[in-house]
């Protein structure tokens, strides 16, 4: 499991530090007492975890675009980095069939770029990319995917990524490859959730974006079955195998972090388990408009990672989605979100998370309907 002593007094740069599950790997690497280096665009949610947790009081960061050679390089040089950690992306499915350019410039060429500098840094011990479980090439199977399986995507997101495993390979074997080198390694997590993330087209957000605006949440594919895991739990792995990576270099490889079979569930059912966690008249309906592919079944096999870097998910989905609800009933009553952040970042680190969540009788403000996502 993650050492926190390893983390004390390291220099990490951190990309993509904005983003929803960056800032939780934020929160996380000052608590266990890293130094932190952002890089990443602007945060483009008033309200996401960022901005309400303050991340930016507690680390440098140098606002600017994955896609930029040139700043990028010179933020690497001012930090001198011990590890880099790169999670910069677009990250959403259905975004990347209305922009496939700059998905791919974004997720394959933002890729080559962290690559490419870090290798003229003497700095680095360790190089992390974070891709996605939608690397692998699915063909519908319901068979757990494990590291070794074929790579490849339909939509440019899934396609993307698999590309950003390529590069991640390429670099490690032309430019990494010699004895006392920098260790590259990457991580494919599964589907993320939790508090302060807003993005649309997510399954999750998009349910508490309904229930606050007190409108049905609407599905468009409740059978669908996804590794369903609460973003703190990939964010732990991420780090756990980054500690081993330092000391052994036949780690550097892709490496699955996904939740426990119980957690790999069908959207109908991770819907019904917020609809009562939230109460207050929150629902949901069925979307059968026309929507581009998404695959039916995606799960993921880790236990190359658990009998290897002794990593296993802290939270069950009952526990993580409690965790979400009640950080979003916590921004509904309009509390401090960095002390509810940091709280429970603490009760996952204690392993005191209890099951379900806490309900409130509090008026949800209205608004539009929203519209849910696999992703």
């Amino acid at each position: 499991m993650t050492d926190p002593a390893f983390w004390r007094g390291k220099k990490v740069f951190l990309t993509g530090h904005t983003g929803f599950k960056g800032a939780w790997a934020s929160l996380l690497l000052r608590r266990f007492g890293a130094e932190v280096y952002g890089y990443a665009l602007p945060p483009t949610h008033p309200a996401s975890l960022f901005v309400v947790a303050r991340v930016a009081d507690d680390i440098k960061q140098c606002l600017a675009d994955i896609r930029d050679l040139g700043k990028l390089s010179a933020a690497l040089s001012e930090a001198q980095p011990d590890v880099i950690i790169h999670m910069a992306a677009q990250a959403l499915v259905r975004p990347s069939y209305a922009e496939p350019v700059e998905t791919f410039a974004t997720n394959v060429m933002g890729t080559v770029h962290v690559l490419e500098a870090a290798r003229h840094l003497p700095s680095v011990k360790a190089v992390l990319i974070v891709t996605s479980d939608k690397c692998y090439e699915n063909n519908g199977q319901q068979a757990a995917f494990r590291e070794g399986d074929r790579l490849g995507g339909n939509d440019p997101y899934s396609n993307s990524k698999a590309c950003a495993e390529l590069v991640t390979h390429s670099y490690r074997r032309s430019f990494f490859a010699e004895s006392g080198a920098v260790r590259i390694a990457s991580a494919r997590a599964g589907n993320v959730f939790g508090g302060g993330d807003w993005a649309r087209d997510r399954l999750v957000p998009d349910a508490m974006q309904a229930f606050l605006d007190r409108q049905p949440l609407r599905i468009r594919n409740p059978n669908s079955v996804r590794p369903w895991q609460h973003a703190l739990d990939p964010v732990m792995g991420y780090l756990t195998l980054v500690e081993r990576l330092v000391a052994d270099a036949s780690l550097a490889d892709g490496w699955n972090f996904g939740p426990d079979a119980e957690s790999e569930q069908p959207v109908r059912n991770v819907v019904e388990h917020l609809q009562a966690m939230w109460g207050d008249g929150a629902g949901w309906a069925g979307d059968d408009g026309p929507h581009p592919h998404e695959a039916a079944f995606l799960r993921l096999d880790c236990e190359r990672a658990r009998s290897q870097l002794n990593w296993t998910p802290r939270l069950d989905l009952v526990q993580g989605l409690g965790l979400t609800v009640d950080w979003y009933k916590a921004f509904q009553r309009g509390q401090d979100l960095r002390q509810v952040s940091l709280e429970q970042l603490e009760l996952v680190l204690d392993g005191t998370v209890t099951n379900g969540a806490s309900q409130t009788s509090s008026e949800p403000s209205r608004g539009k309907v929203a519209a849910a996502n696999t992703k």
